[in-house]
């Protein structure tokens, strides 16, 4: 029987726990009657509840990252795994104040030297 997201969104931590204890249990007892050589449908349920349990896990670690994500909101470091991917390259490039920041030398280049302006006449 296929357990629906929705409904372990729902369900606490403490809950979601237990939901997880249990079909740790169901499939150790599913696994103990395929060795003691069971119906072939037996197979089946076992794909089911390691399923489920993947359903459960998944749900459990996402609560887990928002409750950290929410930990960490506004603050001026976040944890490197919960940063966001991107690439690489973009990861590297340079910000928009280090790319407008301009050297002691060509400040003074762009003093001296300035551009030049002529009037056209019409």
């Amino acid at each position: 029987v296929k357990v629906k997201v929705a409904e372990l969104r729902e369900k606490s931590q403490a809950e979601l726990t237990q939901t997880l204890d249990q079909y740790k249990r169901d499939l150790l007892d599913l696994k103990v009657q395929q060795v003691a050589g069971a119906a072939a449908a037996k197979s089946s349920k076992i794909r089911d509840v390691r399923k489920n349990i993947a359903r459960v896990l998944t749900v459990i670690t996402k609560q887990n990252r928002d409750a950290v994500r929410a930990k960490y909101a506004g603050k001026k470091h976040i944890p490197i795994d919960l940063r966001v991917k991107k690439t690489r390259a973009i990861r590297r490039a340079m910000t928009k104040s280090e790319v407008s920041k301009i050297t002691l030398r060509q400040q003074k280049k762009n003093i001296h030297f300035a551009r030049r302006q002529y009037a056209i006449k019409a």
